[in-house]
């Protein structure tokens, strides 16, 4: 099958691609802003009709949650009319399509994982415009999948375990937050899933939402204290509430997702948290 993967240079692209080096079945091509803007119609277009891809795992977006709140077009833009887009190329074209959500779409007052099927309530910008893709998304009628996922981490990029690891050397204290729980989820871990399933995906028949994140549940202040414990960094971390941060976009207090639907459907096993934790540390400290 031919594979475009959009978002090549964040932190989902750059896994995928790393183990696409591992998989001879299929053809990858990789692409990121540099290399086309998505937001150009005409230019997707043309791209499409030079390529003709089978499956399009579309990582990039807009992902600066804060900086949302004053960029809400553009992140609507990126977040929405992008994706809406590729769908719409998609049902015409017959391609699948492979979309990452977040667990931004709900409002975080669950005290149980959220299903597929809860309704969704964004309570930030950010939110508000993922939430948007997935319905433009479904308003055209492609077929694949939409996958929410949550706290998404790597050895790549800027992210919450490279930033700690980094502060944590550097200061005595770390005051993080104790009262947003969730799950944290290793890219790497979710791109292994998707290569895992690109024969599933090339066999749907419609749009469906999944959920996945790595097992278990922390908040952000059991991860950042993780993070320190396992990388044996001398450095206390102090829980604190949301309320002493000054964040501009609302956070959901709760967004574990439940993720029975993907496990049963495509008959995987999701690691622990801590244990792939460990694993990207492992690398970061190799670097």
């Amino acid at each position: 099958m031919q594979i475009l993967v959009t978002g090549s240079n964040g932190q989902l692209g750059r896994e995928i691609r790393k183990l696409s080096l591992e998989n001879d079945l299929h053809k990858f091509t990789f692409i990121d802003f540099e290399d086309i803007d998505l937001t150009d119609a005409e230019k997707v277009e043309f791209f499409f009709q030079a390529n003709q891809p089978d499956i399009i795992l579309h990582c990039a977006a807009y992902t600066a949650v804060d900086k949302a709140e004053q960029e809400r077009e553009l992140a609507l833009e990126m977040n929405a009319s992008v994706p809406g887009h590729l769908a719409k190329i998609c049902q015409r074209t017959g391609a699948k399509l492979v979309h990452i959500s977040t667990d931004y779409v709900f409002d975080g007052k669950n005290h149980t994982p959220y299903l597929e099927s809860d309704h969704p309530d964004p309570q930030s910008s950010y939110g508000v415009s993922k939430l948007r893709g997935e319905e433009e998304i479904l308003k055209q009628n492609a077929q694949g999948l939409i996958i929410r996922t949550s706290w998404l981490y790597s050895e790549y990029g800027v992210n919450f375990v490279k930033t700690i690891h980094k502060k944590a050397r550097e200061m005595k204290e770390l005051r993080v937050v104790n009262d947003q729980i969730g799950s944290p989820t290793y890219a790497c871990d979710l791109a292994s899933t998707i290569l895992q399933i690109l024969p599933e995906i090339q066999n749907q028949n419609s749009m469906e939402i999944f959920h996945y994140s790595n097992e278990g549940v922390a908040s952000w202040y059991d991860f950042a204290q993780a993070i320190v414990e396992i990388s044996g960094i001398q450095c206390k971390v102090i829980p604190i509430e949301t309320s002493e941060l000054k964040q501009i976009a609302k956070r959901p207090f709760y967004s574990v997702l439940n993720k029975t639907k993907i496990k049963n459907r495509f008959d995987i096993a999701i690691p622990y948290w801590r244990d792939s934790l460990e694993k990207c540390l492992n690398i970061i400290h190799q670097d």
